[in-house]
């Protein structure tokens, strides 16, 4: 390719050189033109009797004698090649010429069109290239085929005969109506292990009910449930996975209660990857760095954790934001990018006894 530019290059400066000098000998006296071109003919006449052959002529020097060609009777001139050669070269200029001013094919859509043809199909899975042309034709007023649609959409492999979504997909579309469950282990200082169990809201990230016991069962994950979900809730699912402690029996009441029980598959945690990630998250940041001493210690530490996970500690996947936000957010508060504004300070609260602190801004004593 650069060989390729820079041969191009050259025979673009050759060209415009010999322009030049046709330029000035379009100048000099008639008779001067005249003795001097015998005088080039006498020695070419010298190599063609001697039988010489020239070198093989490059791009420029061909593109220059079928442009000199035009301006005088030239086969008497002609000796470097046969004129059968010369005639080829001025027929394949025009044909490159041609080639060039037809330009098949269609002209390309815009690309900031073409973007958006991408940006549909990523954030509409279920669509195809007609209903796309049909949205752009309907909502935007622009006219395009399907097949150009089809043409520029991205390329996905394939989940079925119907295009299904994925697992994660349907569970963002059920979010705000879907709740998680699972107990994690941890083991005080005496050496005793005590089941952890928590309930997350999906929508939000919220974790709505947390508790510890030395012995579950499945009464008790009942219970806990009732505690943790309110009548008249607008949930529809609830995701556990296959533990024996989730009895046939709990499954029926937890569906009297108007929840309908999904299944996580065979040693497969990723089904209910958003609990195990609120279990990582508990451990790095809160667990992992102290040991209980007794129950009750526990599940202080357990709450106090669990209020700051939800009041304040920021979650990327939510924008980054909180569960429950509280009123007068920073944004609201700040207009300045980089410096804080006149009459206010940030002030700080530990949390956990110092291992996290939650820090915000006031307005400073007059």
């Amino acid at each position: 390719m650069i060989t390729h530019i820079m041969d191009t290059a050259k025979a673009i400066i050759q060209l415009v050189v010999d322009f030049f000098r046709l330029l000035c000998l379009m100048l000099r006296p008639r008779g001067t033109l005249a003795a001097e071109n015998l005088f080039l003919r006498k020695q070419l006449a010298f190599y063609r009797e001697r039988n010489i052959r020239p070198r093989r002529l490059d791009a420029a020097t061909r593109l220059a004698l079928v442009g000199l060609s035009k301006l005088f009777n030239w086969e008497d001139a002609l000796v470097v090649v046969q004129p059968r050669t010369l005639v080829r070269w001025h027929r394949e200029g025009f044909r490159l010429l041609w080639r060039w001013k037809s330009k098949p094919g269609r002209l390309p859509i815009p690309e900031e069109l073409r973007s958006l043809i991408r940006r549909m199909a990523w954030e509409n899975p279920t669509w195809g290239e007609e209903r796309i042309a049909n949205e752009l034709l309907l909502k935007l007023g622009i006219r395009v085929s399907p097949r150009t649609v089809q043409k520029y959409m991205p390329k996905r492999p394939s989940r079925g005969p119907r295009g299904d979504q994925s697992w994660s997909t349907l569970l963002r579309n059920h979010a705000e109506a879907v709740l998680a469950c699972d107990f994690f282990v941890v083991v005080t200082a005496m050496f005793r292990v005590f089941y952890v169990f928590i309930v997350l809201e999906h929508g939000p990230r919220r974790i709505l009910y947390c508790n510890a016991t030395d012995h579950p069962t499945a009464e008790w994950t009942l219970q806990q449930l009732r505690e943790a979900i309110p009548c008249g809730h607008g949930y529809r699912f609830l995701i556990h996975d296959r533990h024996g402690v989730f009895s046939q029996a709990l499954d029926r009441s937890i569906e009297n209660m108007g929840l309908r029980v999904l299944k996580t598959p065979y040693r497969s945690p990723q089904a209910n990857s958003l609990c195990e990630r609120a279990i990582g998250t508990m451990r790095r940041e809160c667990l992992d760095h102290m040991i209980p001493l007794t129950e009750k210690h526990l599940r202080r530490n357990l709450k106090e954790w669990v209020a700051y996970c939800n009041r304040t500690r920021p979650h990327s996947a939510l924008g980054p934001g909180v569960p429950e936000p509280p009123r007068g957010s920073p944004a609201q508060l700040q207009h300045h990018q980089h410096r804080i504004g006149a009459g206010r300070k940030v002030i700080s609260r530990p949390v956990l006894n110092g291992l996290h602190h939650e820090y915000g801004l006031t307005r400073c004593a007059a």
